[in-house]
């Protein structure tokens, strides 16, 4: 593999452990997610499988691909961060019946929430990708 591959192997690496994460809140935990979660979900999981496959198969195409799933799903996350944070008005909260979107129960790391863990990750994610695609192409 060749040394600038390692930017997209990271991003890779970060979009899996995210990916099994939530599976395991969601399935083994028994945790439902909340409606912000579950689009979040929608870009997190594809992440997964197209970095890793463009990381075996050091295609480039992948890291085009994916960064504007990470893009789309940081501004999903940095939406929800606020909403948990109390900075975004009662009547912007955008769901309705199922898991509040605004209070987190789950808290890991010693006291991190769930949303900003996923912020964290798609913007890793993100800035990965754009430093491998800064990289010339050999």
């Amino acid at each position: 593999m060749k040394p600038h591959w390692f930017w997209i192997t990271a991003a890779w690496a970060v979009a899996l452990v995210a990916t099994l994460g939530a599976l395991f809140i969601g399935e083994v935990m028994g945790m439902a997610p909340c409606l912000l979660c579950w689009y979040q979900r929608i870009f997190m999981f594809p992440l997964a499988l197209i970095l890793g496959m463009a990381a075996f198969a050091e295609d480039r195409r992948g890291a085009v691909y994916g960064l504007p799933l990470a893009l789309a799903g940081a501004a999903f996350a940095g939406y929800h961060c606020a909403l948990v944070a109390g900075w975004v008005p009662q009547w912007w909260i955008p769901c309705g019946s199922g898991p509040s979107c605004s209070t987190q129960s789950l808290e890991i790391l010693g006291g991190i929430q769930i949303p900003w863990l996923s912020l964290l990750a798609f913007s890793a994610i993100a800035i990965l990708l754009f430093v491998y695609l800064r990289k010339p192409r050999s």
